[in-house]
């Protein structure tokens, strides 16, 4: 049996990766913390000292600096080659359990050989909320939402589940977070593994209908969708204190958390002539098409450069043979590696439109993130991109693996008055009602929110 609390605050753990782990799913994890939080429940986040093994991920995992404010009620109990963690984890988050989560075995991050801002991983959270013992106060958790990242990790979530269900003990609700149900990049095994994480589960959230039709045949548990919210940090030490700020009425103090807003860089506010660059960015995997893009632009003007800046999946050899085999190597300027919050806005600044030229995809923040430097996108229909990026009026779409549309599309970005119109168009992000609307969806399965909200349908 379940809980169903109808009070209005709920004891909610999130299971998934946070600081020191870097990217838009920690991003999201930690945010979703923190507005939780803001709505007044007690929650913690669990993630993972080891999150799976280096040859697994060809890339930086951790860094330094944090990209946004880390949630300070955060412990660090699992570890992929610690089996023993995932149970435990499980049974301490039942409303009866009694393990501690940094028990014996628990680990921490060893970014600079310590956990999050030098505190042990495990430490005493804020606001009361200790981390340790049993669940946020001791009395277990209403809500578990377990962010589901990719199917290597599946033995690690059906042990937490078999740990959360118990015998004759009462179990918190599971709600499982799909990011992506399955990944890009398929194997045989990916499809059975995370069936079997999404029927243990109560319920299950995606961003778009096409996955919660993915979701639907892999499980019986009902599948809700919302449309992610935007999770965009500046960098808490950001030096762009002068620059104007969205939503400037919240409480909290500038640079301080997601709450805070989000500055806005002057490339943003003021339009400028043309730099004829474009602007590849993120992590470059196949399925992003950055390929398509390249053939597309010798089809493109011809004064056209191209910057592709982010982690290469597998390496940046391939690309740079191809880059000579196109003949592009005075236009297109290669960064490889891991780009720090704070460069981003400089990348934007210097670019006349984002291009995304994915050959599939769920949700994507870039869009919004271009958006909120001012900037117009170019993109293929895919996924939530051809929802977010309003055709003609904010950006141009085409279809998905088409070097020719998509090298039509930036012959018509420059065409006299197209670029400075759709820059016009361009908004920023309404990041409040967008968590707003998906802390909706998030908080029904448990019924645990505030008084008076709506049930979100799918």
């Amino acid at each position: 049996m379940t809980p169903d609390p109808t009070r209005s605050a709920a004891r909610i753990a999130i299971i998934g990766p946070t600081h020191p782990y870097k990217g838009g799913i920690a991003q999201h994890t930690t945010e979703l913390a923190h507005r939780l939080a803001d709505r007044g429940h007690q929650v913690r986040i669990e993630s993972w000292s080891r999150q799976y093994p280096a040859r697994l991920y060809p890339g930086q995992q951790r860094v330094a600096v944090p990209e946004g404010t880390p949630f300070p009620a955060t412990s660090y109990p699992l570890s992929w080659r610690r089996p023993d963690t995932w149970l435990r984890l499980g049974r301490q988050l039942r409303p009866t359990g009694t393990a501690p989560a940094d028990g014996p075995g628990a680990e921490r991050p060893d970014v600079d050989g310590q956990g999050v801002n030098g505190q042990r991983a495990g430490g005493q959270g804020v606001g009361g909320q200790g981390v340790n013992g049993r669940g946020v106060d001791g009395r277990g958790v209403d809500l578990v939402v377990l962010v589901v990242v990719t199917p290597i990790q599946a033995p690690a979530y059906l042990a937490i589940l078999a740990g959360l269900r118990g015998r004759r003990r009462r179990s918190p609700t599971v709600l499982a977070l799909c990011h992506n149900v399955l990944p890009h990049e398929r194997r045989s095994v990916d499809q059975p593994l995370i069936s079997a994480v999404l029927r243990r589960s109560s319920a299950v959230l995606v961003h778009t209908q096409a996955q919660a039709e993915l979701a639907g045949t892999l499980t019986d548990v009902p599948v809700r969708v919302a449309e992610m919210a935007t999770h965009l940090w500046t960098p808490p030490d950001s030096d762009s204190e002068a620059d104007p700020v969205l939503d400037s009425d919240s409480d909290s103090d500038p640079g301080l958390g997601p709450a805070a807003g989000i500055a806005v860089p002057a490339a943003a506010v003021a339009v400028p002539e043309p730099s004829r660059e474009l602007l590849f960015f993120g992590l470059v995997r196949p399925y992003k098409g950055l390929d398509v893009l390249l053939r597309a632009l010798t089809a493109g003007p011809a004064d056209v450069r191209l910057t592709v800046a982010g982690e290469f999946w597998g390496g940046v050899e391939a690309t740079r043979d191809l880059v000579a085999e196109l003949g592009l190597g005075d236009r297109v300027d290669l960064r490889p590696g891991y780009v720090p919050a704070r460069d981003v806005p400089g990348l934007f600044a210097a670019a006349d439109a984002l291009v995304l030229p994915y050959r599939a995809g769920t949700a994507s923040q870039n869009v919004d993130l271009a958006h909120l430097h001012g900037l117009p996108v170019v993109a293929t229909s895919v996924g939530t991109l051809a929802t977010s990026v309003r055709d003609g009026v904010d950006g141009l779409l085409v279809p998905p693996d088409d070097p020719t549309a998509l090298a039509a599309a930036l012959r018509r970005l420059y065409e006299p008055g197209t670029l400075a119109a759709l820059r016009a168009a361009v908004a920023p992000p309404d990041t409040d009602a967008a968590w707003d609307r998906y802390l909706d969806v998030v908080l029904a399965p448990s019924g645990a929110d505030r008084a008076g909200k709506a049930d979100c349908a799918p």
